[in-house]
Formats: structure tokens, C-alpha cells, sequence
């Protein structure tokens, strides 16, 4: 990454030394714009039994969140928000090659020329859903797609059918030497099989499908159950491992899904799912930002669905009032954090960008607020995350509101408002409110014989009643409790 900012390939890296039973820690974040983590935690023994996790239904909560309806009020700033962050798609890219900006100008458009391929495939699925809204021509959006594809097809330098995480906007070669990104490329691959199942268009088909078969997943696996972070031709394969619950499932059931190179279903059961407790609530958890809990959310519907490990959708719920708990907690030091201005994930900082969050706290909080924390957990707290989201527009909207909605980040204890706006937290805002209003881009992704049969083979099925009350089970062997304090 420029400007001396910690990028996500390099945070992944640090991430993914996180493994079961090993103490948490990270040894060079204090030097690259975020402070080493919290240690006011403890890894507990696996064999014991968790304390009843506060589910749907628990006190924890006041309702089923698959439940709720928008106020008109409520449905009328969504749509505003959302046409907002669509802005930015249909602004922020090259025409003649589809290409999306990494990041630009809150404002509008400015003379960057990176793109970045992740942002690219929130693109796409933004496109579906500019369609189905009316908010732009037709003809247009459908030409727009299928250039995309097309370029990216028989233009973007591949290795494997994986993309690089930068690009150039103009020529999609290769920028910042920048790894061939397995999850950046599942972002992608999942715009694309929104396209390929939303229009009803020979051509754009074809071409998904094209780029789609072309991925290699033996290749990503390098002779081991878990799949690799990336590869660059200066290094070969990055060793850090999709190996622990993160933002990764997307990635597994786009693998798992594969009729020209199907994954095995031991990688799927190869990572491990460590539990975390906060003030007595247990969850599978990651020691990463908020995100991880979003990102394979935003396409694959996991509602009322559960492997042999977990019901990830409402793992995500409890993740993310925990998140919203342990902000409230924090008003001790920054006063800013209150029942309707909270979140905190991966973003721009006063010090660039940083990766952050908690429980427990990693980065050097200092009270900023994410818009896209609460934006991208729509789904799984509506009620409260568009209070927040209100909340911003209605107090900050002179330097918090542009043109494509709210800005990355901003501190409303030191007056600091990030200039730019991020296409992956523009991109996940954009989708996740749409399937809390109507689950489209859900129903949409799971068209997709891919989406389903990973799903299947995930050994995923539909949760039964006697499952939904069913108490907790013991944790197992090789799966840490971290308790955080």
C-alpha cells in the first residue's frame, strides 16, 4: 500500500498467526499505524462448556432481527443511502474497462487511477441492484456489466483465474506489487455470479461462467487442506492460511461449489472456529475487525441455516452486539460512544489506515466512528445499526454526508472527518442494507448452482426448532474460549 498505511494483504498476514490455543499477540502492528492488542484477555481450556449463548430470543436481544420492518422513515433514508453508495460505483470507474477505484474523493471524482478488484465486484452486485431499484438506465447498466466482464476476462493479468488485488484503472495490469488475493478475488467472483443470475443476458452469462470455471482451487490449496492468502511471482505463495473463522467462508463455498476443480469438504472442517466470551456471551470469533463478521454475509444467505459448527447468521448477531456492548463500554474514555453513535472496523484514521476494533481493543482507539460498522451489520441488528446511521446524518451531515454518503471515517471528539470514501466500505454499506430491506442480493446469489452446491456439500441445512433451543454444546477439542475483559 502507498503512503506508508498498513494494507489489507499486510494485515491478513499478521492476522492469520492467530491459531488455536497459541496466545494472541502481533509483534509489528505498532509500527504500521495500529498498536498491538489488548492482552486483557485469557485462553480458557477447550474442553469446557460454555455458559448459555445469548441467542435470538435471550434477553440479549429484543427480537428476531429476520423480523423487523422499516418505518417508512427508516425505509426513506436507506433508500437515499443506498442510491448514495451506488454514486460511487457508477461514478468511480473507468468505462471502458469496468474497473472500480480503491478509493476516491468523498466529494466526487478525483485523479486516482487504482482500482482494486474487490471493490470492482461490489461493483457488479451494485449494478444489480441499481437495476432492480430503477435508479439508472438500463441499457446502460446491463453494457456497463457486460464491459466489465469482458475486459476483465481477456484483459486483467490472472493466475490461476485469480486476480490481483490492485490494478491499474486504465489498463488492469498490476499495481503496488500487489498478491494475486484469493479473498479479493471471491469478492469479485461474487459480483459476478450476482450478474450471471440476475440478468437475463446470454452474453453476461457466458462470460461469468467463463470466469468463474476458470479458478483453479487445487492450485490456492498448494498441497494442503486450507487455502492460501495468495501468491505473488516474487515470493511464490504467501504462507499465512485461511486457517482460522474470518471473512473466509466465502471463499471455502466458492471452492466447495466448483464443478471444473470442487474443493474437498475436509478443507471446510480444516479451520478452526475459536469461541470468544465478553461479559458472559460466547461466540465464534475472530481477533480481527468487525468486517470479518459481514463480508461472506453480503451474498451467501445463511439465515435459519447451520453446518455441524454453527448457525453463522446468528453468530454474526451476537457478534455484533457484542461489538455494539463493548463500545458502550469504552464511553468511559471517548463520551462519543452512545446507544446511537457507535461501530468501529478496518477504515481511514487521523494516522492513516487502520486496523482496528474489538473486544478485545486492537488499534489505538481514540473514539472515531466507522459508518460502515453499522452500515454492513444492517441485517443482523436493523433497529439499532439505523439509529446509528441516522443518528451520523442528522448531527454530522455537513462534513460527515458527501456525495457518495458518508465518509470513511470520522472523530467527533477531535473534529478529524476522513476526506475519502473506501470502495469496500461503500460496497458492503450498499449491499447490506439491500438485504435488510429486501434480501435481494441474496436471493439473487443463490441462484447460483455454485452458491447452493457449496452450501450442500458444507453439510449446511436448514435449522430445525429442536436445534434453534437446543443448549449449547461443548466446545471442541482444539477450539479456544478467549474471555476478554
Amino acid at each position: 500500500m502507498n503512503d506508508g498505511k498498513l494494507s489489507r494483504r499486510a494485515w491478513l498476514r499478521l492476522a492469520s498467526r492467530v491459531a488455536a490455543g497459541v496466545p494472541l499477540g502481533f509483534t509489528a502492528l505498532s509500527q504500521l499505524q495500529a498498536a498491538e492488542p489488548s492482552q486483557d484477555f485469557k485462553v480458557l481450556p477447550s474442553q469446557v462448556a460454555p455458559a448459555p449463548i445469548e441467542g435470538l430470543g435471550a434477553p440479549l436481544f429484543s427480537s428476531d432481527p429476520t423480523r423487523y420492518r422499516f418505518t417508512s422513515e427508516e425505509d426513506t433514508f436507506l433508500e437515499e443511502l443506498e442510491r448514495a453508495c451506488f454514486q460511487f460505483f457508477w461514478d468511480e470507474v473507468n468505462p471502458a474497462t469496468g474497473l472500480v477505484k480503491d478509493r476516491s474523493q468523498a466529494g466526487g471524482p478525483d485523479s486516482r487511477n487504482v482500482a482494486s478488484i474487490a471493490a470492482t465486484g461490489f461493483g457488479l452486485t451494485a449494478l444489480c441492484i441499481a437495476d432492480h431499484r430503477g435508479w439508472q438506465d438500463p441499457t446502460k447498466i446491463r453494457q456497463r456489466v457486460a464491459t466489465t466482464l469482458r475486459f476483465v476476462e481477456a484483459h486483467v493479468p490472472q493466475a490461476h483465474g485469480f486476480f490481483c488485488h490492485f490494478l491499474n484503472i486504465q489498463n488492469g495490469e498490476r499495481v503496488f506489487q500487489s498478491e494475486v488475493s484469493s479473498i479479493d478475488t471471491a469478492i469479485f467472483i461474487c459480483g459476478v455470479l450476482t450478474c450471471r443470475a440476475y440478468f437475463e443476458d446470454a452474453e453476461i452469462q457466458a462470460l461469468a461462467k467463463r470466469i468463474y470455471e476458470r479458478l483453479d482451487w487445487n492450485w490456492l490449496l498448494h498441497g494442503d487442506k486450507t487455502l492460501s492468502m495468495g501468491w505473488t511471482p516474487e515470493r511464490g505463495f504467501i504462507r499465512s492460511r485461511w486457517d482460522s473463522y474470518s471473512e473466509l467462508m466465502m471463499v471455502y463455498l466458492l471452492g466447495l461449489g466448483s464443478s471444473a476443480t470442487p474443493m474437498s469438504k475436509l478443507s471446510w472442517d480444516a479451520w478452526t472456529r475459536p469461541y470468544f466470551e465478553f461479559n458472559g456471551v460466547r461466540y465464534i470469533g475472530s481477533h480481527a475487525p468487525l468486517f470479518v463478521h459481514q463480508y461472506s454475509h453480503a451474498w451467501f444467505d445463511f439465515r435459519a441455516k447451520r453446518d455441524k459448527y454453527a448457525d453463522y447468521f446468528t453468530n454474526s448477531v451476537i457478534a455484533t452486539k457484542v461489538h455494539k456492548l463493548w463500545c458502550l463500554e469504552l464511553s468511559r474514555d471517548f463520551p462519543d460512544y452512545t446507544e446511537d453513535m457507535w461501530g468501529i472496523t478496518a477504515s481511514d484514521s487521523a494516522r492513516g489506515y487502520a486496523v482496528w476494533g474489538g473486544p478485545p481493543a486492537m488499534g489505538r482507539i481514540d473514539g472515531s466512528i466507522v459508518p460502515c460498522a453499522a452500515g454492513g451489520s444492517l441485517p443482523f441488528l436493523p433497529e439499532e445499526t439505523v439509529r446509528v446511521l441516522r443518528n451520523i446524518r442528522e448531527k454530522y451531515e455537513q462534513r460527515a454526508w458527501h456525495r457518495y454518503g458518508f465518509v470513511d471515517a470520522f472523530n467527533p471528539l477531535t473534529n478529524w472527518y476522513s476526506p475519502d470514501v473506501i470502495g469496500i466500505d461503500v460496497g458492503i454499506t450498499l449491499l447490506m442494507a439491500e438485504n435488510a430491506r429486501s434480501g435481494f442480493v441474496w436471493e439473487q446469489f443463490m441462484k447460483n448452482d455454485v452458491a447452493r452446491n457449496g452450501m450442500a456439500r458444507a453439510g449446511f441445512h436448514a435449522v430445525s426448532p429442536a436445534e434453534a433451543q437446543a443448549p449449547p454444546k461443548v466446545v471442541p477439542n482444539g477450539y479456544p474460549v478467549l474471555v476478554m475483559h
